[in-house]
């Protein structure tokens, strides 16, 4: 398996510069990870970046509510809609996490319909639970209508809430959505080994910060095991 493939190489970071982003776009390129994941602000840059390098197979992933999810469903749509006109060939949002809570089941369906329809059915849209704020019941429930919404990834976490990724989570969201659309496991993914759990759980998609060191780690571990 080409864990590289599978890979969001990830940089949300606020302060990031133009330096950060680019090697960062090196990264994604030297590496051959599925995409780059950058703030909307960015997508531009990446898309040239990419457009200007023969062959370049990485996609642009961008954000849209990110990172709390409290704005409005005109909002979320109209950023996603932007990122998709300046570039980026996927787009991860945050539902409504306070409406999940208040079981207001057909604003969230709303908002991802929403944002699917002004993206395009030819583009990728992960919709982000924050499965660190919610109990099971709510986990459960929010995978069922990205399900129901039209996504085509249920995702863990944006990475900026109290904790990341968890193996049970993404065996439960994997458990809820089965192999109709798929699970994306970011926040706190740093080394090879849980990638490697995360993809044994149901995971088709890793959002990392670490992506260089997770592919030299799994370099050093084919080496040893072949020694």
């Amino acid at each position: 398996m080409d864990i590289a493939k599978l890979i969001d190489h990830t940089l949300l970071k606020p302060d990031a510069k133009e330096e950060d982003i680019r090697k960062l776009c090196e990264e994604g390129e030297k590496y051959g990870f599925c995409s780059v994941c950058v703030n909307p602000f960015w997508v531009s840059f990446c898309y040239k970046f990419f457009s200007e390098s023969c062959g370049s197979r990485v996609k642009v992933c961008s954000v849209s509510g990110f990172p709390l999810g409290a704005t409005s469903t005109l909002i979320k749509s109209k950023e996603a809609e932007l990122n998709v006109k300046n570039g980026a060939d996927e787009v991860d949002m945050v539902i409504n996490i306070g409406a999940l809570k208040d079981k207001n089941f057909k604003l969230l369906e709303d908002e991802i319909k929403s944002v699917k329809s002004v993206i395009g059915e030819d583009k990728i849209l992960k919709v982000i639970l924050e499965t660190c704020v919610l109990t099971e019941e709510e986990k459960i429930e929010g995978a069922k209508i990205v399900l129901s919404s039209g996504a085509d990834f249920v995702k863990t976490s944006t990475g900026f809430g109290s904790a990341g990724a968890k193996i049970e989570d993404v065996k439960l969201l994997k458990e809820v959505v089965g192999d109709k659309i798929k699970v994306k496991a970011s926040g706190g993914i740093r080394d090879y080994e849980t990638v490697v759990k995360m993809i044994e759980a149901g995971a088709t998609r890793i959002g990392t910060s670490s992506g260089v060191k997770i592919i030299e780690e799994r370099k050093r571990f084919e080496k040893e095991r072949f020694q």
